[in-house]
């Protein structure tokens, strides 16, 4: 999967690893802020204690 993207990105090495690295920015900031906290919503409680 990873080289099916890679070898899809247009420009010579250093371009296609710099648009790679920053799919990967975009992707886990679009976990971070949109889809965890929509999910968080629907889990259960998961607050944990320890020693209480």
């Amino acid at each position: 999967m990873y080289a099916w993207f890679y070898r899809h990105l247009p420009g010579p090495p250093r371009l296609r690893l710099t648009l790679a690295v920053i799919a990967v920015l975009a992707i886990v900031a679009l976990l971070m802020f949109v889809v965890f906290p929509a999910v968080e919503t629907v889990l259960p409680n998961g607050r944990v204690t320890l020693g209480d």
